[in-house]
């Protein structure tokens, strides 16, 4: 297990090296939503952080939505595992989202509510940089989603600096697959907390998904061209230091 957790933050370290995500001193406050990404996250910085160079602390925040029956003591217990401090904050995000302003595209004001709740509720810690469990499938599909349904190419940065409030966004799961993450957390039993959002499985971020898994039926390294084309454009923010391309490849 040891193993496969120690490779597992090699990939996410080369992530944090190629786009100098940590610096030493910081301390990352992980966006922990109690799914496999995060959860995972979480782990593989804290592994990081025994052997790291730039020495950096870490804590771990959840923002709760308000859907009922979403028990987070399993989040609780592992950061008490790995002595990592932990905040679990209640809102009304569900209700102000679905009962109160019944939006027909409630996945965009969820996150940018849930987002904007992390930001200040880590500014309140005195932290300003804050982890979040977006991994290699997640930006493909925002690249795509971006360019079917607006007509431009776009997609989040692996670094994002939040100049209103002062927050920095690191994204330390864009080089690991979200099949390699679903393995890997059945293989080391991390606890999940199952999502009963209603949106699940059902919005254009879905749609995108089972074209892209029925188009690398056919193409098995499309997601890969893709993803090394956004680096090569480079669209802004995702020129690394040492290029995806050239790591996978040994140059």
């Amino acid at each position: 297990m040891d193993k496969l957790l120690n490779e597992f933050t090699g990939t996410v370290r080369r992530a944090v090296d190629d786009y100098h995500m940590i610096d030493a001193g910081d301390t990352v406050a992980v966006g922990v939503s109690g799914g496999k990404d995060s959860m995972l996250l979480l782990l593989a910085l804290n592994h990081l952080r025994s052997f790291y160079p730039k020495p950096f602390a870490l804590e771990a925040i959840t923002i709760e939505l308000g859907f009922e029956g979403m028990d987070f003591s399993p989040v609780a217990a592992l950061c008490e595992e790995l002595g990592v401090p932990y905040t679990c904050l209640k809102t009304d995000i569900k209700e102000i989202v679905f009962d109160v302003r019944k939006e027909d595209n409630p996945c965009s004001l969820c996150a940018k509510m849930r987002r904007g709740a992390l930001n200040d509720a880590i500014r309140a810690r005195g932290i300003n940089k804050l982890a979040l469990g977006h991994h290699f499938d997640d930006a493909v599909e925002t690249f795509l989603l971006s360019l079917l349904f607006e007509g431009r190419l776009s997609c989040f940065r692996p670094v994002t600096y939040l100049d209103r409030s002062g927050v920095t966004q690191i994204r330390p799961l864009i080089y690991a697959g979200e099949k390699k993450i679903a393995n890997l957390a059945e293989a080391l039993h991390v606890p999940v907390v199952e999502n009963p959002c209603p949106m699940d499985k059902t919005s254009k971020r879905h749609e995108v998904k089972e074209l892209l898994s029925g188009l690398s039926a056919d193409y098995p390294d499309m997601k890969s061209k893709v993803f090394g084309a956004m680096q090569r454009l480079p669209l802004p923010g995702w020129e690394p230091d040492v290029s995806w391309h050239d790591r996978k490849n040994g140059l």
